[in-house]
């Protein structure tokens, strides 16, 4: 199962009466990165009783529901951090952090980034207002309506017999490697995407897709689709603009890979758990 409770969290985008006390979590980004502190070692989002010490001025403020009897609000700010404070890119927290906080995390940053870029109307130009109803952005001349944008995207884990295909992004460190991703495009299907996406990146055909769950991956703003597949044919061809190195691992030689946090590490652990059972 994936490692997520999602009765943990309660979203709702209409702050209730007296949510906004001194233990909510605030997660704030400061120029794209996210403030914590740090509690033996874990980072943690601020409280608004920490955010009234810090000498910043909100730009904007989002309720998202409650993670437990805890409320939650996305902030973005800019200003001086009191002593103890940090910010981090959000990437920063993946494998330090619970699952559940992540996920928490990439909402606010996901929030915050629609409501910074639907400012005006894509339409007719004019300012948008709230709507009165949903977490969405209206406009009052043309009515036309944006939601926080998601891009469908699919990530999967080829394998042939005990050994897994893993790539590195020409952006990555050198040593870090991971399972095939790519975006949707307009008029595909989930299964389309993989095959296409698989075939671009490394040049090879897979065959038996088998779908095992998603993430929400706030990287911008993505919904990570994750399947296993079986190499079905070809030599591996790296994309030259994309993919540095792609190579067949076995379980007792892998490279670095993703925490579980990230989807593609549940992908490749849940590939080894089933070939210890076998």
């Amino acid at each position: 199962m994936w490692p997520h409770d999602p009765d943990e969290f309660l979203p709702s985008h209409i702050e209730p009466d007296g949510a906004d006390h001194g233990d909510a979590w605030y997660f704030v980004f400061q120029r794209g990165e996210l403030i914590v502190k740090s509690v033996q070692g874990v980072p943690e989002p601020t409280t608004a009783d920490d955010f009234r010490w810090f000498d910043m001025e909100t730009s904007s403020k989002h309720f998202l529901g409650h993670y437990g009897d805890r409320p939650c609000f996305a902030l973005s700010a800019d200003g001086q951090l009191t002593e103890g404070f940090q910010t981090t890119a959000l990437r920063g927290l993946l494998g330090r952090t619970s699952a559940s906080l992540f996920y928490l995390a990439g909402r606010a940053q996901q929030v915050i980034e629609w409501h910074e870029t639907h400012q005006f109307c894509g339409r007719c130009g004019i300012p948008m207002e709230d709507h009165p109803n949903d977490r969405a952005k209206q406009c009052p001349k043309c009515r036309l309506i944006n939601y926080p944008r998601l891009s469908p995207s699919i990530i999967v884990l080829v394998t042939r017999g005990e050994e897994m295909l893993l790539a590195r992004n020409i952006g990555w460190p050198n040593g870090m490697y991971s399972t095939l991703a790519g975006f949707v495009e307009a008029g595909e299907s989930i299964e389309q995407t993989v095959h296409r996406e698989v075939f671009e990146e490394v040049g090879i055909r897979v065959s038996n897709l088998e779908y095992f769950g998603s993430q929400s991956w706030p990287f911008p703003n993505s919904l990570m689709l994750g399947f296993h597949a079986e190499y079905a044919g070809g030599d591996i061809v790296c994309q030259a603009d994309e993919i540095a190195d792609a190579q067949w691992f076995t379980p007792d030689n892998l490279p670095q890979t993703p925490p579980r946090t990230a989807i593609s590490g549940w992908l490749i652990e849940e590939f080894m758990r089933r070939r210890r059972q076998d």
